[in-house]
């Protein structure tokens, strides 16, 4: 008998990750892997609010630390490391939890999605484009080229315009042609739970959180990563926090501003989760008050047989 694999999503602040852990501890046959675009970049700690080494050594934990701050990091990259730390588990007898809040991630491993390659020259130009005119010019481009693509993102998103725009330069096909598409939900192997949005409860885990990352020592992180000697990769840049952080110690904004700017940030992203994730039947969705025994029934029923 082979464990499937188990989802748990839900918006930033949600609770997912304390749930996960809570379940993961009780049971110990749970492997929880990380679904998040930013845990995937080493020394981005406090601001990613990473499980901390105390879970990781309570819980064995996947998906985490697996670049370096200056390395660009795709999706279809991320989809690869998911495949074989999901295999790893399943290999010792553990049940693989994907845990997590970035949709495209998720889709990519939950669906399998077929993924476009890079090309790197393309992007390059894109982004000297936008750095001097900005992202307008751009969407226009990409409302010309690929419609379908552009009207799955918002006109102010440098990095999904210049993903979209250099796979259909460079490949020669829209964007938008490669796999099914995100709006087809097929059938899946995986049971997904999810956390309902309470947006009331979201936005005061959220204030509580910044401030509890400044005391951790935010600051003195966002700085020690300024100062390496090579630059953060673009992603890793404009991370939620990282960016204000930065915006601070360049004097540019006082540490109440900055702190009220990642607050904002960090609901506005919650809210752009939500919206992602709701779109999805086959999540089951539960208050966070009765999602962790949900999850742990999940779990126990996750197991299948292997044919030879």
């Amino acid at each position: 008998m082979t464990a499937a694999p188990v989802a748990l999503v839900g918006t930033t602040a949600s609770g997912k990750s304390r749930v996960g852990m809570e379940v993961a501890t009780k049971r110990g046959d749970v492997t929880i892997l990380c679904v998040d675009s930013m845990c995937v970049y080493r020394d981005l700690t406090i601001g990613t609010a990473k499980p901390s080494l105390e879970d990781q050594a309570l819980v064995p934990h996947g998906l985490l630390d697996l670049v370096d701050p200056s390395d660009e990091f795709s999706v279809a990259q991320f989809q690869s490391f998911a495949a074989a730390a999901i295999r790893e588990a399943q290999d010792g007898g553990r049940v693989p939890l994907l845990v997590g809040g970035t949709g495209l991630y998720h889709r990519a491993v939950i669906d399998d999605l077929e993924l476009p390659g890079q090309f790197a020259d393309v992007a390059d130009e894109l982004w000297r484009e936008v750095e001097t005119l900005g992202t307008e010019p751009l969407f226009a481009r990409l409302v010309a080229l690929d419609p379908v693509a552009a009207s799955r993102m918002e006109s102010t998103n440098a990095r999904r315009i210049v993903r979209a725009l250099e796979v259909t330069i460079g490949s020669g096909r829209p964007f938008s042609s490669f796999g099914p598409g995100l709006e087809a939900y097929p059938k899946t192997g995986i049971r997904q739970l999810g956390i309902s949005f309470d947006r009331e409860a979201v936005d005061h885990a959220i204030a509580t959180r910044v401030d509890a990352m400044i005391e951790q020592g935010f600051v003195a992180e966002v700085a020690s990563l300024l100062n390496r000697q090579v630059p953060l990769a673009r992603t890793a840049a404009k991370a939620t926090g990282y960016a204000q952080i930065a915006k601070y110690l360049a004097g540019e904004l006082t540490l109440e501003a900055a702190k009220s700017e990642i607050s904002l940030a960090t609901r506005q992203l919650a809210r752009r989760q939500w919206a992602w994730f709701r779109r999805d039947p086959r999540i089951q969705w539960h208050p966070l008050a009765e999602i962790a025994e949900h999850l742990d029934q999940a779990l126990e029923e996750a197991t299948y047989s292997v044919r030879d």
